[in-house]
């Protein structure tokens, strides 16, 4: 039996007539006797009882009606979900992000604006490193990544890179540190000579563009304590244990004790985004676009020239 035969059956049962079953299919009724016959054939066995007045079903037809109807359905609905995936309105889409980008109120712009244009989209999300997502995309394990890389990154050719987010790296120290009370901001020069906090994972955008700012003013920072995610960072800022360079974002992070200051350098400056590979089907393509659209509706925060302590 095949999809036509199932349909032409249903119509026939449920209007108990082959002519009223011909006009509602638009089909002229020879062919459909034709198809009922032929089930009936494969079947080994009566679907409808005819009379010159009547067409009923039999305990046979009775028990394929249910099935068939079931039958068409999941035909219909996987028909239908092809045709949406092959417009970029339905599948499964995997993203990664890194730790600061739920810190962003353009996280949650973006997720609801997609979710409302696609809701028979499933999203994936992945929380990795910068450098675990540039891996993933190469490996076609990822769809889309959202990362903050260092400045000085250069994505590979195959790849589609737009910006959607800026804002600043700053200095995040505990409230009881020596320069906390320093006026203004500070410079990466003022930092040498401290402990940090770091993180354990490489390949973390942020800390690569950390380390690379202590290396442009001329040392390695001293590094006492690590953690894998910038959020644990921020906490053993907070516990007094050493300043960490962070993105300007953290200061919404809710974290105790901790002060943030910025730095007077301009290759402080850090960027938030979104990439594909360039051979992306519509899907991945939709979600770029929505980022790009929820990026303009956000605008950056300008970051004070001394953060408020919380205690």
């Amino acid at each position: 039996m095949d999809y036509r035969q199932l349909r032409y059956f249903i119509a026939v049962a449920e209007e108990l007539s082959f002519s009223r079953a011909a006009k509602r299919l638009h089909v002229s009724q020879p062919p459909l006797s034709t198809q009922i016959k032929a089930m009936e054939e494969e079947l080994g066995t009566r679907l409808l009882a005819r009379t010159r007045r009547a067409v009923e079903l039999t305990q046979a037809g009775q028990l394929l009606l249910e099935h068939a109807r079931r039958a068409v359905s999941e035909l219909d609905l996987a028909s239908e979900t092809v045709r949406r995936a092959a417009r970029g309105e339905a599948g499964m889409i995997r993203v990664g992000f890194t730790g600061s980008v739920p810190m962003l109120d353009m996280f949650a712009e973006l997720f609801r604006s997609f979710r409302a244009s696609y809701p028979r989209v499933k999203i994936e999300l992945r929380h990795m490193s910068t450098a675990t997502q540039l891996r993933a995309l190469a490996d076609a394990e990822l769809d889309v990544a959202i990362m903050r890389p260092p400045l000085d990154f250069r994505p590979a050719a195959d790849l589609q890179v737009h910006v959607v987010w800026r804002d600043r790296l700053m200095v995040f120290l505990p409230l009881d540190h020596p320069l906390a009370g320093a006026k203004g901001a500070l410079e990466m020069a003022d930092l040498a000579e401290h402990e940090f906090v770091g993180m354990a994972e490489s390949g973390c955008g942020v800390g690569d563009q950390a380390a690379m700012l202590c290396r442009r003013a001329g040392f390695a920072p001293r590094v006492v304590q690590e953690a894998h995610e910038l959020r644990t960072v921020l906490s053993l800022v907070a516990a007094g244990i050493g300043l960490s360079i962070l993105p300007s974002c953290y200061q919404q992070a809710g974290v105790m004790n901790v002060v943030a200051k910025p730095l007077d350098t301009p290759d402080a400056e850090s960027r938030m985004l979104v990439a594909m590979r360039s051979s992306a089907s519509l899907l991945p393509r939709r979600f770029v676009e929505c980022a790009l659209q929820a990026a303009s509706r956000s605008v950056p925060p300008l970051v004070p020239e001394v953060a408020a302590v919380r205690r």
